[in-house]
């Protein structure tokens, strides 16, 4: 076998993944509408410590990330085996990826009252300089009305009665 003669990896089908015992090295190619960049740089870099990553996109639509061995790894299998931890990593990395973008608002909302919440009551000093002329909201078209505007003022039973019978005498 010549050193640089791709080689394919038992149980993965080639297209997937192909490996170089020459170079020590295995290739996998990725679907990118599966696998956001951010997974596939999440994963490269958990395999930084025992491999050398290369990531590449040699079509539209398609990443090649190549694994290559910093140790001796001379056999298939070791290769294949690097493939499948890489592969397992990939999906976590892809899961994580996804329930962060679920979240986001969640976590936005959370950060900012938590936020909020470290900067503690306002003074006394604060609160003196706050103006409260201002209008509490801006209603232009005149829909927001408290009940008594919009239904009169009722007056309670004994005032009513003593200006019923205060009139009544006079």
């Amino acid at each position: 076998m010549s050193a640089d003669q791709q080689t394919s990896i038992p149980d993965l089908p080639e297209a997937l993944a192909s490996a170089n015992l020459g170079e020590r090295s295995v290739s996998l190619n990725i679907d990118a509408e599966l696998y956001p960049l951010q997974a596939v740089y999440g994963a490269a870099y958990i395999f930084i410590d025992r491999c050398y990553v290369f990531v590449d996109r040699p079509e539209a639509g398609k990443f090649r990330v190549t694994l290559a061995a910093k140790e001796g790894v001379e056999e298939v299998e070791a290769l294949r085996s690097l493939v499948g931890e890489f592969a397992n990593e990939l999906i976590s990395c892809a899961w994580r990826h996804q329930v962060t973008q679920d979240n986001r608002v969640a976590v936005e909302t959370v950060t900012v009252q938590a936020i909020a919440g470290a900067m503690g009551e306002p003074s006394l000093d604060d609160l003196a300089d706050f103006d409260f002329t201002d209008e509490a909201l801006d209603d232009p078209l005149g829909i927001a009305q408290s009940w008594e505007e919009k239904h009169g003022r009722k007056e309670p039973k004994a005032e009513a009665d003593a200006e019923a019978e205060g009139g009544a005498s006079a």
